[in-house]
């Protein structure tokens, strides 16, 4: 058996351009998917990971909006915040970037996410489906 060597960067683009068609779909019938990030402080590799998210979604023509919070936020006010993002019918999906300032229980804050706007497969209900192998938005890494 002879190892292939695959290039991330075109199935990178494969993947980029697929998801591009299915916008271009759902735009088609009046939706224009829009993606919720919360960041809670200022931690350079969790920016860096939005801003990366952020233009991602702009390359596909979705609709990406960061809620950036300050690092001394009480948890109550992130939790505010994710239940606001739940009720907002502008918003498909919701992530909140991980790791979490040390006073915010992150268990507490992916229980919040609405388990059909959860796009990191995190959420309690997500876990159980994907054990089951249940169709549900699993994990990226």
């Amino acid at each position: 058996m002879t190892a292939k060597i695959i290039s991330g960067t075109e199935v990178a683009a494969q993947i980029r351009g697929e998801l591009k068609e299915r916008v271009n779909k759902l735009k088609e019938k009046g939706i224009t998917p829009a993606l919720a990030v919360v960041l809670v402080g200022e931690d350079p590799a969790s920016i860096s990971y939005v801003t990366a998210k952020a233009k991602g979604a702009e390359e596909i023509g979705m609709h990406e909006e960061t809620i950036r919070l300050p690092a001394d936020t009480p948890e109550e006010k992130v939790l505010q915040t994710v239940d606001e993002l739940n009720k907002d019918p502008k918003f498909h999906g919701i992530l909140v970037q991980l790791p979490l300032p040390k006073h915010i229980s992150t268990d507490k804050v992916i229980s919040y996410i609405s388990a059909e706007k959860d796009v990191d497969g995190f959420h309690p209900v997500n876990v159980g489906k994907a054990l089951r192998g249940e169709p549900c938005p699993l994990p990226c890494t």
